[in-house]
């Protein structure tokens, strides 16, 4: 049986570098309350989200216009039971030039329909990638979590 990680993708018009500076300015589309640096290989940044979600991402991969892997070494998620789902799953983005346009790739590898929290986590991702990342690679304006 093959896993249903979480993914989407959208296109743009703008380049790969662009894109890519877009996810790596994590505090101008995900949380204006990111703790540590979101554009080093090997950091490691923390989000949280009231007491309702805090992790830990550690940037495993970072290669300029193509591809930016997280790894999340640490989750809390108090709105579900098993608290930790999260643990130990990545986020991948894949970045790529279609004709004229770039192409995002979302993944949340680990994030599947098994998950108590899937609902929930692929609404949110879907809202901070599909409208607030978008917003800020289109714009320079992202929609962060304040």
């Amino acid at each position: 049986m093959k896993k249903q990680d979480f993914t989407t993708t959208f296109s743009v018009d703008q380049t790969p570098q662009e894109v890519f500076d877009a996810i790596n300015n994590v505090r101008g589309w995900w949380s204006e309350g990111i703790e540590g640096n979101t554009d080093k290989l090997g950091a490691a940044f923390k989000f949280h989200y009231k007491d309702f979600h805090r992790s830990t991402q550690k940037i495993a991969e970072l290669t300029p216009g193509k591809r930016v892997v997280w790894h999340i070494s640490e989750a809390q998620l108090n709105f579900v039971k098993d608290k930790t789902e999260w643990n130990g799953t990545d986020v991948v983005f894949e970045i790529a030039r279609e004709g004229d346009q770039t192409e995002l790739r979302f993944t949340h590898f680990g994030l599947v329909p098994a998950f108590e929290c899937y609902g929930d986590c692929s609404g949110a991702w879907g809202f901070y990638i599909n409208d607030s990342l978008r917003s800020l690679i289109a714009t320079g304006k992202g929609k962060p979590a304040r």
